[in-house]
């Protein structure tokens, strides 16, 4: 009798199952870690992988999300922008991840980002970034360029920054340095300066010799007036980018050098004494002195060690993509538990005005409207231990202007993502 009781349930159970009835709810909520862990890009990304790793401890340690535990799947599209379309694929059919956090250069991003709005997935982008673009189905909890790149180039045109009046825009080259260095030229010009006195180089990724582009920028430098050089260089050529600076003996005080791409961690392999007094514009550095961010060091060394991560395990790291990670990490929580669902749509309404303090010292606010923080910014100098002394900062938390002002038509443009991406 029990027998045929057994079958006939599982007979009612497949009849629900093939009329579509909803299958049971999984143990999990699985979370897409989709950053490169080899490759050019590896030298940033690979913490980022960690990071999101800690935080999901953190909210499994405090009981999960929606009582459930956060399961990672991790994958690596190995610094090949294809492949990260492919493996954002993987991670929404397959694998069947609720969100993703992941990419660092644009291009990555530009490659998943048709594929989270075609199946409606939900991307975290930690860096960063041009601009020019929204999204419904991204969040991004990096930089847009008047959070990072207008207040760095006003900062060097001011007395308190050196006074610039010459400008070489270093990149490497792809879309985030072009469309930044683009709405930068404009901004420039806005402000006077003379197309002669613009100069602007690109390198490919993965670009090991910089000898004759310092020698180039030098030259420029002796033809007159104060210059400055702001670099868009991105991944492990920032390497052998420091170490020429310093074989050439540009110092910051001649030529300063803005870095936008440049943190504690990419330091980390480089002589920083001769590049002290050299710049980074950032949202966060990890020399800001408050209890929050005395906090999340702290968590970092202690899960570094525990984990034996390289490098960090002796000399702990953390920096602004790390802290943007860890931001959209958190409130991509706080948000499922708002919506009591990862269900995406509800999940995207629940992110408007999610607040978190973060390690910068500041409470983050995800816009109403626009899918962007709200963040500082800070402008600090190399020290000769690789750390930064902030000599600049807001005030306050800036609001993001995904359209740049200084681009020709964004006057016209919605700040606010509404179906598929403006492009």
């Amino acid at each position: 009798m029990q027998r045929r009781f057994t079958l006939r349930a599982l007979t009612a159970a497949v009849a629900l199952a093939a009329l579509g009835a909803p299958a049971l709810a999984a143990d999990t909520i699985k979370v897409g870690v989709l950053h490169s862990l080899s490759g050019t890009m590896a030298i940033s990304e690979t913490v980022l992988k960690d990071t999101v790793l800690m935080a999901i401890d953190e909210i499994n340690a405090k009981g999960g999300v929606l009582g459930k535990q956060l399961e990672p799947v991790v994958v690596d599209p190995a610094s090949n922008w294809p492949l990260f379309a492919e493996k954002t694929k993987q991670l929404l059919t397959q694998d069947k991840v609720a969100v993703i956090f992941g990419c660092w250069t644009s291009v990555s991003r530009k490659s998943v980002l048709p594929v989270v709005e075609e199946l409606n997935g939900l991307l975290f982008y930690p860096v960063q970034y041009e601009g020019e673009e929204l999204s419904r189905n991204v969040f991004y909890t990096g930089a847009a360029p008047n959070q990072q790149a207008i207040p760095a180039v006003e900062y060097l045109m001011s007395k308190e920054g050196g006074g610039a009046r010459r400008f070489v825009l270093l990149g490497t080259d792809y879309v985030y340095p072009r469309t930044t260095n683009k709405i930068l030229r404009a901004f420039l010009k806005s402000k006077g300066v003379a197309e002669a006195d613009i100069m602007e180089e690109y390198t490919p990724f993965g670009h090991a010799d910089y000898q004759t582009i310092i020698a180039k920028v030098k030259k420029f430098a002796s033809e007159g007036k104060k210059t400055a050089v702001i670099s868009t260089i991105n991944g492990d050529s920032n390497v052998p980018f420091y170490k020429e600076l310093g074989n050439a003996g540009l110092k910051a005080k001649d030529v300063p050098v803005v870095a936008f791409s440049v943190g504690e961690e990419d330091l980390r392999g480089v002589d920083t004494k001769p590049l002290v007094g050299h710049l980074a514009a950032w949202n966060y550095f990890m020399s800001v002195k408050n209890p929050t961010n005395t906090e999340f060091t702290k968590k970092w060394a202690a899960y570094a060690k525990s984990k034996n991560i390289a490098g960090h395990k002796d000399k702990p790291l953390t920096n602004d993509p790390m802290e943007a990670t860890y931001i959209g990490v958190h409130m991509w929580a706080q948000a499922v538990e708002k919506a009591k669902s990862t269900d995406t749509d509800k999940v995207i309404a629940a992110m408007a005005g999610q607040t978190f303090k973060g390690p910068s010292g500041f409470t983050a606010t995800m816009d109403m409207k626009n899918h962007h923080l709200h963040k500082p910014v800070f402008i600090g100098e190399v020290k000769a231990d690789g750390q930064f002394n902030v000599v600049w900062k807001t005030p306050g938390p800036v609001k993001a202007k995904p359209w740049s002002p200084y681009i020709e038509g964004n006057d016209k443009k919605k700040d606010e993502p509404d179906g598929k991406s403006k492009l």
